[in-house]
């Protein structure tokens, strides 16, 4: 396995993440309850079986700076374990991940949080788990309270917190700070209406920025409307990728017949 983080200049269709026969496996325990014969053999002592798991296979992707690459697929298609292995945070069993320039992620809603702690003290480590500088969150905090929308709650403690602004204050720490690449997954399906709007419009504006977007979202009007292409993940594997209406239609085709030729040719 490799990774390779590098940080340059940008310029618009340069490449920003290359992923290369990329690959994830793990062994997971598994309990098994004794029946009463095991019971009686083992003296009642359970009983534990492995499962090894292949999260991702072979894997193969580019994304150019300018561009926005949606992920889609099923839940446990492998979505969120390849953007955790883009950002770093999970090593891959095998292949290359190399990456031109600074990452911002918004992975989970409030990943980085202390519930216990103010809003404005969550920006700070926020923004540190981020591999943000004090320096550079202090200088950004005043834009990202206000994008925020949290008012005089940007001083209560995050467990007053609804799911909502969870959502814009998480957002608003990951993209105020217009990273390089930023990596959203799932965010833009959280806060009330009003919110997603804006937080769409600040994607559009990052893509116009000439930066590099990867969005896993399970809104495809939204990733039609904003996306280059689409990635179509399936139990780990990379099935279809290309324009969005059409890997889009694919995809959704599938989920209505439970079928699909390209599925069917790769397994």
């Amino acid at each position: 396995m490799s990774l390779l983080y590098d940080s340059k200049p940008h310029i618009t269709n340069e490449l920003a993440v290359s992923v290369r026969g990329v690959g994830l496996t793990y062994t997971t325990s598994i309990d098994k309850k004794p029946t009463l014969k095991s019971r009686v053999k083992s003296l009642g002592r359970g009983t534990k079986q492995t499962r090894v798991v292949r999260a991702l296979d072979d894997i193969n992707l580019e994304v150019q700076y300018g561009h926005v690459l949606g992920v889609i697929g099923a839940n446990g298609a492998g979505k969120s374990t390849l953007m955790r292995c883009v950002a770093g945070i999970l090593p891959p069993s095998q292949g290359r991940i190399e990456v031109y320039g600074t990452v911002s992620t918004l992975l989970a809603l409030g990943v980085g949080f202390n519930p216990a702690m103010s809003g404005r003290d969550n920006v700070f480590l926020g923004g540190l788990a981020a591999g943000m500088s004090r320096a550079e969150i202090a200088a950004n905090f005043d834009e990202i309270a206000e994008f925020s929308e949290l008012g005089d709650a940007i001083d209560a403690p995050m467990r007053t917190y609804s799911s909502g602004m969870y959502a814009r204050l998480a957002f608003s720490v990951a993209a105020v700070v217009r990273p390089d690449i930023l990596i959203i997954d799932e965010a833009l399906s959280t806060g009330d209406a009003k919110f997603k709007e804006k937080s769409l419009n600040r994607v559009k504006e990052l893509r116009s920025d000439d930066r590099a977007l990867i969005l896993v979202s399970h809104a495809m009007q939204t990733l039609r409307e904003t996306c280059n292409d689409i990635a179509w993940l399936h139990k780990g594997k990379l099935v279809q990728r290309g324009n969005p209406d059409v890997v889009i239609d694919a995809y959704q085709e599938f989920l209505h017949l439970g079928k699909s030729a390209a599925i069917d040719e790769d397994v």
